[in-house]
Formats: structure tokens, C-alpha cells, sequence
């Protein structure tokens, strides 16, 4: 089953899992490392994975859960189908994985709801047609005299001299 299989550098993919076990059982998935054992890999990241019961989502609903607090799109998601979810759950986000591939081998316990897609955020935009966008836009001025000033560094080079004299003078 390919949603079991985590692509290596994989992002913005969401697993949802019922879990058919007791609450105190569940609440231990909690337990650091404890994922890990019941997915059956290694070095999950805690903070990428919730687990909670659906209860706890009153109104909102795993189907809010899914689009309102994780940005995974409605066209995604099946209200009925999420509706109908009891008990406990976890979502395992894809960045759990720290970027590595992974093979998952979950507990029987476990069953696979659905894999979902996070939005991402549509980074292109149109063209820019005001003038200040245009190259060699700004004002571009010279300064009205070219000779350098070099007043500053030679008091600087006479000052130097000065007191490399002064210590010389008194070693002598």
C-alpha cells in the first residue's frame, strides 16, 4: 500500500489513523517513542503528531480539524465518512518524519482513514507594471565633483607618522 511508504524529503502530507484500542492505551501513544513503536520506525518527531479522541472536537469535527486547522482542502475531504469516525485518533503530519523516507509497518490496532495534502501557498504572482518596477527606474544622479577627497586620509597618514616619530624618539 503506497500510503504507507513516506518519500524521502516528503511535505505537507497528512495520515489520519483510528485507533481500535482502549483510552488508556491511546493516551500512552503520547509517551515519547511510543509512535514509533506502534508505526514501526524510528526517531518521529512528537510535536508533528496528535493524538486525540474525536470527542474532544465537539462541533468542529475531524472534517473542520482536517480543513480549518490543518489547511487540507475540502475538495479532499468526505464529511460522511469523517463524521462517522468514533474513539481516538492520530494524525501523523509528514514532517514527523524529519524529511527521511520510511516504510510504515503500523500496529494492527491501526487502521488508515485517509492521506491528505496540506494547500500550499501559491508563491506566483502576475507581472508588476508600475514604472518604480522597470530596471534603471530610480534616479540616478552623479555626484558634481569626480576628484576624490582624500583630505581625511592624509591627516590620518601625517598623524601616524607624527606619533611613530614620538616613540621612536623616545626608544632613542
Amino acid at each position: 500500500m503506497s500510503d504507507l511508504i513516506v518519500a524521502p524529503h516528503e511535505r505537507g502530507v497528512i495520515r489520519l489513523f483510528a485507533l481500535d484500542m482502549r483510552p488508556e492505551e491511546a493516551m500512552f501513544l503520547r509517551e515519547p517513542g511510543a509512535v514509533d513503536q506502534v508505526l514501526g520506525v524510528e526517531g518521529l518527531d512528537p510535536e508533528q503528531i496528535d493524538i486525540f479522541p474525536v470527542a474532544d472536537l465537539d462541533d468542529l469535527g475531524l472534517y473542520g480539524y482536517l480543513h480549518e486547522g490543518c489547511g487540507v482542502s475540502e475538495d479532499q475531504l468526505n464529511r460522511t465518512k469523517l463524521e462517522a469516525v468514533e474513539g481516538w485518533v492520530m494524525v501523523v503530519r509528514s514532517a514527523a518524519f524529519g524529511g527521511r523516507a520510511a516504510t510504515l509497518s503500523p500496529d494492527p490496532r491501526l487502521h488508515l482513514i485517509g492521506l491528505f495534502t496540506e494547500e500550499a501557498t501559491n508563491w506566483t504572482g502576475g507581472r508588476i507594471k508600475t514604472e518604480s518596477a522597470k530596471p534603471f527606474s530610480a534616479l540616478q544622479t552623479l555626484p558634481d565633483d569626480d576628484t576624490p577627497r582624500r583630505v581625511g586620509s592624509s591627516l590620518v597618514a601625517v598623524l601616524v607618522l607624527i606619533v611613530i616619530g614620538g616613540i621612536l624618539w623616545l626608544i632613542l
